[in-house]
């Protein structure tokens, strides 16, 4: 059987399965962020380690497998983060996860250095403060005691892998998260690396996503749950794994997009994709030789999150579903959510960019609220939609997957504001860490290629478009750009 590990943002998701790929349990292990004032957010590694451990036993003990029958581990976790680690591989300090975005004067000198055109066509992605390389200028700027302790940087997954193996490695979809990545040579871009005044000594070596890298050690083993000696593959970036869980491996497969805490819509390509306004980005695939340009928003699943923690906060579990019930009806007509809560990615790239109700009134409740939350997101992506749309990319079916993608509603608002079919997946929540098994089941010789992904999840809930709404909303999408546009001066004010 195999075990993947899905290193979220907000817990590590550990699923069971068969031998080839089919979904038998799941656990959830959560872990605390650390957001504060400044675009600060970290989580300690730690934390994740100790998530990956209790949710493996937990794992086996809710499903009666017996441990003998592990024969391999997988991994899929969070990108564009910044694991400083000491010569002992031992963290140096918290984590800089994908939604820091302190490193806002670090970006502007990596693109000042290369200029922004030639890094968008090197990097596969724009300089951002979001991205590892910034976060690690940061700390060697403003942490000098820290930062001369660091001998390795990483990621999430790699962290973990390390520990559970002694190999500290990554691979090409996490490494295309980094700005630190010559995407089309496959290898960590010396240019890059000059102008950012960063040790191309202290990045990990980069290998296969469906590398062994190493076995469960002997001193972990009854930490983690499972026998020593499992083969342990590297696994990749949850984007990418995404998409295979959602069974997008080839250019003649659906767009597919994903509901979580950031939100993205993406596809796969056999060449990276430029969009001359560079309001995409392209990381690689977990197939070689295969890319998934993409579209990533910030906060889109993270600004339901918060809207459900505001107006429902002492409802737990329950608040999501009971702050989206009987919005239906609710009319948001002039009144738009910028969904801008931890700056921005796709499509505007601005760091100061912050979230808005705009067109407020008195009549406006709850309900208004949670709708216009859910079609700012929309509006959000819509963007990036047309992106695609331009660059010849079809878009005209998306398969849904993550949390986000069990909710109806907002699966009918993103078909009559995009304009396409929107169909749910069977498997949503757990599709990374499918993606993750998958990819170890390939890695270990358990199936013959990656193929099998499409036979493991399949569609079970379609939604198609109503005509007169997506023309209602077509016109307020561009109402919706407006108040960007016209906040945008204000959001750089408030930085200077």
């Amino acid at each position: 059987m195999i075990i993947a590990h899905d290193l979220g943002t907000t817990g590590n998701k550990a699923s069971l399965h068969t031998d080839d790929g089919r979904l038998v349990a799941a656990v959830t292990v959560p872990y605390d962020t650390d957001f504060r004032a400044g675009g600060i957010a970290e989580q300690d590694p730690d934390s994740w380690w100790q998530a990956v451990c209790r949710a493996g036993r937990e794992l086996l003990a809710h499903s009666g497998a017996p441990r003998e029958r592990i024969g391999v581990i997988g991994f899929s976790g969070q990108m564009m983060g910044a694991v400083l680690l000491d010569r002992a591989h031992r963290p140096v300090r918290p984590a800089m996860i994908w939604a820091d975005h302190r490193s806002a004067g670090q970006a502007r000198t990596l693109a000042a250095g290369l200029g922004e055109e030639r890094a968008y066509r090197l990097l596969g992605h724009r300089i951002h403060p979001t991205y590892s390389l910034s976060k690690v200028m940061w700390v060697r700027d403003n942490e000098p005691r820290t930062f001369r302790r660091v001998a390795h940087v990483c990621l999430a997954k790699d962290y973990i892998v390390q520990r559970l193996t002694g190999t500290l490695a990554t691979d090409p979809s996490d490494a295309s998260s980094t700005n630190a990545f010559d995407q089309r040579a496959g290898v960590w871009s010396p240019a890059v690396l000059d102008v950012a005044a960063i040790d191309p000594g202290l990045l990990p070596d980069i290998v296969e996503s469906t590398s062994v890298v190493g076995r469960v050690r002997a001193h972990v083993a009854e930490e983690t749950g499972v026998p020593a000696g499992v083969p342990v593959v590297i696994g990749a970036g949850d984007g990418p794994l995404a998409a295979l869980g959602a069974g997008v491996l080839t250019s003649g497969d659906s767009a597919y997009t994903y509901l979580g805490s950031s939100s993205w819509i993406s596809m796969s390509a056999r060449r990276p994709l430029y969009d001359p306004a560079m309001r995409t980005m392209t990381f690689n695939h977990v197939l070689p030789g295969h890319y998934v340009p993409t579209a990533t928003m910030q906060a889109g699943g993270a600004s339901l999150e918060w809207i459900a923690h505001l107006l429902r906060p002492d409802d737990g579990p329950e608040r999501i579903a009971r702050t989206l019930t009987r919005i239906d009806d609710a009319d948001t007509t002039g009144l738009y959510f910028l969904p801008h809560l931890l700056g921005e990615r796709s499509p505007y790239w601005n760091a100061d960019a912050r979230g808005a109700f705009v067109g407020l009134s008195r009549h406006h409740g709850p309900a208004h609220l949670a709708k216009a939350v859910l079609e700012g997101v929309a509006f959000n992506l819509a963007t990036c939609v047309t992106a695609f749309r331009e660059a010849g990319h079809p878009v005209d079916r998306v398969d849904a997957i993550g949390g986000g993608a069990a909710s109806d509603t907002w699966l009918r608002i993103l078909a009559d504001v995009w304009g396409a079919r929107m169909r749910r997946r069977s498997i949503v929540e757990e599709a990374n860490s499918l993606g993750a098994a998958v990819t170890a089941a390939v890695g270990s010789g358990l199936v013959d290629g990656f193929e099998v992904a499409r036979e493991l999840s399949t569609v079970e809930a379609e939604f198609t478009p109503s005509a007169d709404r997506h023309r209602d909303y077509t016109a307020r999408h561009r109402e919706f750009l407006d108040a960007y546009r016209s906040l945008e001066p204000w959001f750089a004010r408030e930085r200077a």
